[in-house]
């Protein structure tokens, strides 16, 4: 019998509370919340990994997550999530550019639409899509947050070349 038990912690970030939720088939969600929340006490051993590479990220020394992820969407939102793992860290690229990735140019709105139901904040780097005129348009987590995001990977990678 498989179990689908799914366990929940609370972390303070840079940008937020973070809701990290999953469990033995992997992270389902990962979540910055506007409201405050106690940090968890207990962090629950199948989202230990999850929570040292979040605070890996934030303190600069991680640029590509490692866990095993349990998403729950359509066929359309799992490729368009799956994709966003393809922009390389410090890199932004537009909803046009990934909607011509997918191979449908008129799937934009559909395409834009499921970053935004992205289910795993910065472990899906929906954050590096801007729009065609560099703008930061749409962020489900607030322009604020997307801007801090890439202010803060183009920093750390700066960091690196000394």
């Amino acid at each position: 019998m498989k179990n689908n038990s799914v366990e929940t912690t609370y972390i303070k970030t840079p940008l937020g509370t973070c809701e990290i939720s999953g469990g033995k088939q992997g992270i389902t969600q990962v979540a910055v919340l506007d409201e405050e929340i106690p940090v968890s006490k207990t962090i629950p051993n199948s989202l230990k990994q999850c929570v040292t590479q979040l605070q890996e990220y934030f303190e600069g020394s991680r640029q590509i997550f490692e866990l095993k992820i349990d998403l729950n969407g359509t066929a359309f939102q799992n490729k368009v999530w799956k994709s966003l793992q393809e922009i390389p860290y410090g890199k932004t690229t537009t909803y046009l550019q990934q909607t011509r990735l997918l191979g449908d140019e008129k799937a934009i709105r559909a395409v834009a639409s499921a970053n935004g139901k992205n289910p795993l904040w910065i472990i899906l780097p929906c954050h590096r899509i801007i729009g065609s005129d560099g703008s930061l348009t749409g962020y489900a987590g607030g322009l604020w947050r997307k801007k801090w995001l890439l202010n803060h990977e183009q920093g750390c990678q700066q960091q690196q070349l000394f």
